[in-house]
């Protein structure tokens, strides 16, 4: 062992051999010399465990190839497509909304040229990136006035910071909901600026804790949208009528933070708890903020829509500039509005809302075509079964969409494994493991990338 670890180079008196030059004309020396060090690190791992006898010819072609094969890896994109097999629709850790082709065309223009995003084109003076997309909100809303900032967090503390600073926000105690990445609602309320001041149980709040709250230091009712849980059994929340009565009895502003918030009734689909944000607005409800990467199936932002002398106030605000949205997101916002207006139907353009509403019989159809692919492939132990998909992103946690979903086995290497692999395939593809399978539900997945699922599977090469 010890003569093998003295024989190993040094990183210099490789780089000056005629076997680099080719890979030193290629790539910067840094990338190789990085890649150098790696692989001599790895070799001397091996020889230290036991597992090499005799070392590698450092001049060969297959030395080379091997360092080029680590800087091309490298030079990958860390950020890079993905293959959703997991059936949650809406997954935060891959990237939530897919967007929709106008979406992504309407991005690569507003990108690779210069726009109007702060131009007005009838006068020749600045103008308001707002107005590109208060319209269209305003138009499927109800609502008044709109505006749009980076996500819904940044839409919530705006909207307080410029109505409730100093002042206090009234809040039931079953609404201090925490988000992802143990960002809390308290929190962001402190952050404000305002002073938070909780109301009822956990489990019942009612109108009269709300009205018995209010003094004149009391600036919002705050009612936040359990999305991404649910409290059942002996509980009770005010309706949004009776509070808005009361917020406008005394003052007050009644706000809402919707979460996810949609613009259309997915109860045909048997998702009867998610608010359409219209129906919200009607219920007289004053500014309500919501996300446009979940439901709405567009980019990432937080849109407030509601009372215009509200939206006004936000606007002017010296945060207001600080979260405000940027032109990419901007641009497939405003495409992916356009395609709830007619003659577009949603549930076919919208991606997001087209998972949700695929029939079951063409989800299964899907299913069945992937398992035949892979069996045909060489992965026997493969099988079409019934599956559970979810909305996800933190939208109706208890409700569940009857899928599909496909289980396989790869002889000779374990669930864990499988999956390791696939998440090294090109595109990457992410499953599920369960009771000893790897599952992809095909609910989340296109036509397109059952294709795309099998060559993953192919190039593995352990069958």
């Amino acid at each position: 062992m010890s003569t093998l670890l003295r024989q190993l180079p040094q990183v210099d008196a490789l780089l000056g051999t005629p076997g680099m030059a080719s890979l030193l004309s290629a790539y910067s020396r840094q990338e190789v010399a990085d890649a150098l060090r790696a692989a001599l690190e790895a070799l001397r791992r091996d020889v230290k465990a036991g597992h090499l006898t005799e070392l590698p010819d450092f001049g060969g072609a297959a030395f080379s190839d091997g360092l080029a094969e680590t800087i091309e890896t490298a030079r990958r994109p860390n950020l890079r497509p993905a293959i959703n097999a997991t059936g949650i629709i809406i997954h935060t850790n891959l990237g939530r909304a897919r967007l929709a082709p106008e979406a992504l065309a309407a991005v690569q223009a507003a990108g690779a040229d210069h726009s109007n995003l702060e131009l007005d084109l009838d006068t020749g003076r600045r103008g308001s990136r707002y107005a590109h997309v208060e319209q269209l909100i305003c138009e499927l809303t109800g609502a008044e006035a709109a505006l749009v900032v980076n996500n819904c967090a940044a839409a919530v503390l705006l909207s307080l910071m410029a109505t409730a600073q100093g002042r206090k926000v009234v809040a039931s105690r079953g609404e201090l909901i925490e988000i992802g990445g143990a960002f809390r609602l308290p929190d962001v309320i402190q952050q404000s600026g305002a002073i938070l001041k909780e109301v009822g149980a956990t489990n019942k709040t009612r109108a009269k804790d709300y009205e018995e709250a209010i003094d004149p230091d009391a600036a919002v009712l705050l009612k936040s949208h359990t999305s991404n849980y649910q409290i059942v059994g002996f509980t009770h929340a005010p309706k949004r009528e009776d509070l808005a009565a009361l917020a406008h009895a005394t003052g007050t502003i009644l706000m809402e933070d919707l979460g996810s918030g949609v613009l259309v009734d997915l109860s045909p689909y048997g998702l009867q708890d998610e608010p359409v944000v219209s129906d919200v607005l009607k219920s007289g409800v004053d500014i309500v903020m919501f996300s446009g990467d979940k439901l709405l199936g567009g980019p990432q932002c937080g849109i407030i829509a509601g009372r215009a002398d509200i939206i006004r106030r936000l606007k002017t605000h010296p945060l207001c500039r600080a979260v405000r949205i940027d032109k990419l997101s901007l641009a497939a916002l405003e495409a992916t509005l356009r395609l709830y207006r007619a003659p577009h139907d949603p549930f076919r353009s919208v991606p997001v809302l087209r998972a949700i509403s695929q029939s079951i019989d063409d989800v299964r159809a899907r299913a069945d075509r992937l398992a035949a692919a892979l069996m045909a492939s060489g992965f026997d132990d493969t099988r079409s079964v019934s599956s559970e998909a979810f909305v996800g992103g933190g939208s109706l946690p208890q409700k569940h969409l009857e899928s599909h979903a496909v289980s396989v086995v790869a002889p000779h290497h374990s669930p864990d494994a499988l999956a390791a692999a696939l998440r090294k395939a090109q595109p990457p593809v992410i499953g599920m493991i369960r009771e000893g399978r790897f599952v992809m539900d095909v609910r989340t997945l296109t036509d397109d990338e059952v294709i795309k699922v099998v060559d993953a599977f192919c190039g593995l090469q352990i069958r």
